[in-house]
């Protein structure tokens, strides 16, 4: 038998409970996938605590990698024994085995082990949009950048460089700096010691950030907010610290014209053609080693709830993954 991870009702990582399920026959346009590692992302908590209302009882999980094992009828896209990752779609990823659209599996080049893809597909697709549709960053841009050692910020600093643009990264914790100047920071500040606006010019010659990415919310939006440049772009793409409150239209004109999104990652991908494009400019960043893989733990599937936990303590620094086939 399978085992999948499920919750019927909202609450603390001990809500999750493990459940042994027999395999299902593909239907139309699906394969079964045999799942070797497990992507762990943030929006997994929300939806397990209930920020992210989702229906219930429920599995999680919207990242994974592993082998198609049995497709069912009108799959053109895929065939058994290929190597895929996967992100969004169908909820229930933290599963040693499940049903997928075959159409939104993307192939793995052999150099990409299963447990790297699965710690950096949903979280490069992220940063993926991020830096490239919701602001496009160009040379001279001024990033101002938020969890600068955590899974996303270390993908999206390094590939921001690269770019051209002038990456200012915030940690949480003196601990995390020498993690952040890895990642490629050209400065990095630690919340709660540093006063971040005067810090970001003296960084860059008195300018102020063109773009804030915020993953944090309600605790960083308002400094956030005052870190911009006259017309900068403040994203805020995270609740940490749950949900920003409501911002009065005339703010964004007394803080300089500013410009305020919320994006997520499903209207950048949910359209197959898109993702696909997106998909594969991310392997390709890897490929090139603009982008690395930074796993920082593994834990076998059964152990969920505890991921859950190190996540929401802040401990973790670089992707979480869960291994269906460990231990």
């Amino acid at each position: 038998m399978d085992t999948r991870i499920t919750f019927n009702r909202n609450g603390r990582p001990d809500v999750l409970q493990v459940q042994q399920f027999d395999r299902a026959k593909p239907g139309v346009g699906e394969v079964w996938l045999e799942q070797e590692a497990i992507g762990v992302n943030y929006l997994d908590v929300t939806q397990r605590n209930g920020a992210v209302p989702i229906p219930l009882p429920s599995g999680i999980g919207l990242e994974g990698a592993g082998r198609v094992v049995a497709i069912g009828p009108e799959v053109d896209e895929v065939a058994v024994g290929d190597r895929v990752a996967y992100a969004l779609g169908p909820t229930g990823a933290y599963a040693s085995g499940r049903l997928y659209p075959a159409e939104r599996l993307i192939k793995l080049p052999d150099q990409i082990s299963f447990e790297e893809a699965a710690a950096i597909f949903f979280k490069g697709l992220t940063a993926q949009y991020l830096i490239k549709s919701t602001y496009r960053v160009e040379p001279g841009t001024v990033v101002l950048l938020y969890g600068v050692a955590g899974a996303v910020g270390r993908i999206l600093a390094p590939w921001a460089r690269r770019w051209g643009a002038t990456v200012i990264g915030v940690v949480s914790r003196p601990e995390s700096l020498d993690a952040a100047k890895a990642a490629g920071c050209d400065a990095v500040l630690v919340w709660g010691r540093d006063d971040l606006p005067a810090g970001i010019r003296a960084a860059t010659g008195g300018r102020k950030a063109d773009v804030v990415y915020d993953a944090i919310g309600r605790k960083t939006f308002d400094v956030s907010l005052d870190c911009l440049a006259p017309r900068g772009t403040m994203v805020s793409f995270g609740a940490s610290s749950g949900g920003p409150d409501p911002v009065a239209v005339e703010t964004l004109n007394k803080k300089g014209s500013i410009y305020l999104t919320r994006p997520g990652l499903g209207a950048h991908i949910t359209a197959v053609p898109e993702y696909r494009e997106r998909a594969r400019d991310v392997l390709e960043a890897v490929a090139s080693g603009i982008i690395k893989p930074h796993i920082w733990k593994a834990y076998a599937l059964r152990d969920a709830a505890r991921a859950h936990e190190d996540l929401e303590a802040g401990v973790s620094r670089g992707a979480i993954v869960l291994t269906p086939r460990s231990g």
